[in-house]
């Protein structure tokens, strides 16, 4: 079955809409830019609160590499997302300082970013429209790629289904589609998990 991840926790609410839903992965953002930013103390205490079971991910925007070798080890993060300019030899790095997998993240616009993806040496990579906007990007573009990934951007309890029947994703990410007035809504997040899982059906 397709792997769900819920991104952008950062209210010890978000943890508990999760941990009733029980995603594969959730994701703490530590790119200072972002509104769901959330430092290392607060990060910690939402992962003390964090059913296990589920695997916490921490999103990166070209962090040093020295910042995320003490997430890891500190235990609050569980796998490494990076989505800013890192490259093959970044990841290579980080991998000689901590042992957890790694996604990059490619913002696709055409097909010549699936190839760029195709050549990373992350252990997943992740397609997304860029930026956290919500915003879908053409899926066309990614029917012929050949490894595993996560598929991101604008994707919601709507349209999910179609596209996991489509691409056969390993896992499907979603964020600011979970959230109403800037927050996770909980019905929202309970729906998007039913569509992936049940095809909308409350089990």
């Amino acid at each position: 079955m397709t792997k769900i991840k819920l991104c952008g926790l950062w209210r010890p609410c978000d943890i508990e809409y999760a941990n009733a839903l029980m995603p594969d992965f959730i994701g703490f953002v530590f790119a200072p830019k972002s509104k769901r930013y959330v430092s290392f103390a607060q990060a910690q205490l939402l992962r003390r609160r964090l059913r296990e079971g589920i695997t916490p991910v921490g999103v990166f925007v070209n962090a040093p590499a020295e910042r995320i070798e003490y997430l890891v080890k500190q235990h609050v993060i569980s796998v490494v997302q990076l989505h800013g300019s890192e490259d093959n030899g970044f990841i290579k790095t980080l991998r000689s300082r901590v042992d957890c997998p790694v996604i990059q993240a490619f913002h696709i616009a055409g097909a010549h970013d699936v190839q760029k993806a195709e050549k990373s040496e992350a252990d997943f990579v992740m397609l997304d429209s860029g930026g956290g906007t919500g915003q879908s990007f053409d899926h066309s573009a990614i029917s012929g790629i050949k490894r595993e990934f996560f598929l991101a951007g604008g994707l919601d309890s709507e349209n999910v289904g179609e596209a996991i029947a489509k691409y056969k994703p390993y896992c499907v990410d979603a964020s600011s589609s979970l959230e109403t007035d800037g927050v996770k809504d909980r019905n929202k997040m309970a729906a998007f998990v039913n569509a992936v899982r049940y095809g909308g059906k409350v089990e």
